[in-house]
């Protein structure tokens, strides 16, 4: 699919409003897949830091891991010579910072050593090195497998092994469902000793499906020491969508 519009920044952003930092980035996301469980928020709190609200939804907290593929990531209006393609994988939940709702990352795995090395010094973000795998079954089927590369430093291994398909139509979330809260949101926070450290993507909304799911294996709410759900998750599919991203930036204070 070709990007339709020659200025991404104005795509959808959340909640009605307006990129704060120029987005120099540009990418598409691919044969993505959102898993998220609901969780005790008690259990959740205390691996969130302080200075980040956990956001809850009728009383529960939810946990989100997305395997999905980037292509075109690149700097706005770079030739495509110059751009990058490689999976990635994300643990994340639901925060806000100041009244704006966000997502807090556990992890971010990614399969490409000088992007997970950039981004991990550049934004402090809990980026790692992962050696996956991303194919297609006799089923029609994604199949997404990923085992994080063990770091000097130390940090436990993590895999993740899935199968998934779209099983319904396309669909846009509306305003005040579920769906829309989980997948509806566009700025990511990190606090450090600093400060708290905030970026943003814009696309138009997600292209969701209802998806076939099967788990073979996932490590990765271990690896991190999250506390292991109890109830089904909600999947949605979605295939392909264009977007930018910002600059982080540092919002100091509280």
């Amino acid at each position: 699919m070709t990007e339709q519009r020659t200025d991404p920044v104005r795509w959808s952003f959340a909640n009605g409003s307006s990129p704060n930092a120029p987005h120099v980035v540009s990418m598409t996301w691919r044969d993505g897949l959102f898993v998220h469980w609901p969780v005790d928020p008690d259990r959740l709190r205390p691996h969130v830091p302080d200075r980040l609200p956990l956001e809850t939804r009728d009383g529960r907290a939810w946990l989100s891991v997305l395997p999905f593929v980037l292509t075109k990531v690149g700097l706005r209006g770079t030739p495509s010579v110059l751009r990058l393609a490689f999976p990635e994988l994300n643990v994340r939940t639901y925060v806000r910072y100041r009244g704006d709702p966000g997502l807090y990352f556990f992890n971010i795995d990614v399969d490409n050593a000088l992007v997970a090395a950039t981004v991990g010094r550049t934004t402090q973000l809990p980026v790692s090195r992962a050696r996956m795998r991303v194919g297609a079954t006799d089923q029609n089927h994604v199949a997404f497998e990923s085992e994080r590369v063990r770091h000097e430093g130390g940090g436990p291994p993590a895999r993740f092994a899935a199968t998934y398909r779209p099983d319904g139509e396309v669909f846009t979330a509306d305003p005040g469902t579920l769906a829309y809260w989980l997948a509806e949101r566009r700025r990511f926070y990190a606090p450090d000793s600093t400060g708290v450290l905030t970026g943003e993507i814009a696309h138009d909304p997600w292209p969701l499906q209802p998806a076939a799911v099967t788990i073979h294996e996932n490590t990765l709410l271990e690896a991190a020491g999250l506390p292991t759900p109890t109830g089904d998750p909600v999947v949605h599919y979605a295939d392909e969508l264009s977007m930018t991203g910002s600059i982080p930036r540092r919002l100091r204070g509280r």
